[in-house]
């Protein structure tokens, strides 16, 4: 790395041109050839991820399953599919190769549009790649601790008059790990607004005065992409979208204000 006339030194250096200036016109073609070269990226790091994990995946689904679901006889897991505990193997797998693509994928996106940032907006970028990890890894903890139990707590209260409750190990693993996936994916939420922000992209002041619309694109969201049909699990992703989003522009807000 090369050492600037501060005596800072430049992270990206050797790797573009100082500034925009370095943006080129390319063809549509050549645009969406990248995109798909840096996604593909991404998803060979998945792959090599998950194929890590899988053969510890029978250990990771006890250790989860037996964490969030209440003891006893009841929380035993049914299988109805000769396929399903491979299937939750994969998943679980599946789930530790999203986390980790995280912030690869901030990064491809990094590498996709770098010709055209700032030195500035390089490094606002590059940060956002480790703290993509942290986010991920924060917003899993807040499902398996939080969320999780809440909602199995729930259903058990919601039906335990009603019938015999058996939890049949697809069906209940597939919401175990898409609400890990998706909290994963909720707690991206500050990193990009802040992202925007920095970048000049948007301002706090055009987010705040457009919340609404934000508010109800996170609802539409949380229940397009839930799999509970008593509704309390896209509520508590809503619910922590929602937060997620205004306490990033409290947070800003108070910035600015501090001396």
């Amino acid at each position: 790395m090369a050492e600037t006339a501060d005596g800072s030194y430049d992270a990206d250096d050797g790797l573009v041109g100082e500034g925009p200036e370095s943006d080129e016109e390319m063809p549509l073609a050549d645009h969406i050839e990248e995109m798909v070269y840096r996604l593909g990226i991404v998803l060979v790091v998945m792959a090599i991820i998950s194929g890590i994990v899988f053969p510890f995946g029978e250990r990771i689904i006890n250790f989860l399953w037996y964490s969030v679901l209440p003891g006893g006889d009841i929380a035993r897991p049914r299988v109805y599919h000769p396929l399903g505990l491979i299937l939750a193997r994969l998943k679980v797998a599946t789930l530790a190769g999203f986390v980790v693509g995280l912030p690869v994928f901030v990064y491809q996106t990094y590498l996709f549009m770098r010709p055209g940032l700032y030195p500035a907006e390089r490094r606002y970028y590059l940060a956002s790649v480790p703290a993509s990890l942290v986010l991920g890894v924060f917003g899993v903890l807040f499902a398996y601790f939080l969320v999780l139990p809440a909602i199995f707590t729930y259903f058990l209260t919601y039906s335990q008059d009603a019938a015999v409750i058996a939890f049949g190990l697809t069906d209940t693993f597939d919401l175990i790990v898409l609400m890990m996936g998706l909290f994963a994916a909720v707690f991206q939420i500050p990193l990009f607004v802040m992202l925007a922000i920095m970048m000049g992209l948007t301002t706090r002041a055009w987010l705040a005065a457009k919340r609404l619309y934000f508010w109800g694109a996170f609802l539409g969201i949380a229940f397009l992409f839930s799999p509970d049909p008593t509704g309390m699990a896209p509520i508590l992703v809503a619910g922590t979208m929602i937060g997620l989003f205004e306490a990033t522009l409290f947070a800003l807000r108070w910035v600015k204000r501090s001396p």
